[in-house]
């Protein structure tokens, strides 16, 4: 076993949920935003909103909804924390705090953060489609509830792990295996 693998993995593991851990309140933030203007873009009328409540929840609120029932909620902390899983494999490389490797995890963290978004709409979605009772029933088709419940059950199940794999390997080795592609094997 390489031993300094191991303890880049640790490290990295460890970093990574220290970041995720003290910065989540903000980052829930930020995402929620992000996904309810997202939201808001495609909706006629615009009725969602999404507010960051203080248990580090996120309350769905609908300008239709009467006012009142209650208002479903969601944890993005539940939805972000591949953050950890790619942080680890980031810290693996032979070199990780090399100016290649520190870029390719800023990239990763971008295309990760678009990922998180639209978890969050997949969630808010599937809470419109499959958990408001009749309302749900009345809104939205068979085929909509469908694809929105896969959809979030999907991302939660398989999609989270394997999009932290995909953006590391799709931002590190992906391009090391179009330079070595070309080239003659040694013997």
């Amino acid at each position: 076993m390489d031993w300094r693998l191991a303890l880049r993995a640790v490290a990295g593991f460890l970093i990574g949920l220290a970041i995720w851990t003290f910065l989540s309140p903000l980052y829930d933030r930020l995402v929620s935003s992000v996904a309810e203007r997202t939201m808001r873009a495609f909706e006629k009328p615009a009725v969602t909103r999404l507010v960051p409540a203080e248990d580090n929840y996120v309350t769905v609120d609908r300008g239709d909804f009467d006012p009142r029932s209650k208002r479903p909620a969601i944890s993005v902390r539940d939805l972000t924390f591949n953050f950890i899983l790619m942080a680890l494999l980031f810290a693996t490389a032979a070199r990780p705090f090399s100016d290649r490797n520190i870029g390719a995890f800023l990239v990763a963290c971008v295309i990760l953060g678009i990922t998180h978004v639209v978890a969050v709409i997949t969630e808010v979605m599937s809470i419109y489609v499959a958990k408001l009772g009749p309302w749900s029933l009345a809104h939205y088709s068979d085929l909509e509830r469908n694809v929105w419940g896969v959809s979030n059950h999907a991302y939660r199940l398989v999609l989270m792990y394997a999009i932290a794999f995909g953006i590391w390997w799709l931002t590190t080795l992906a391009p090391e295996a179009k330079k070595t592609k070309g080239k003659p094997r040694r013997r």
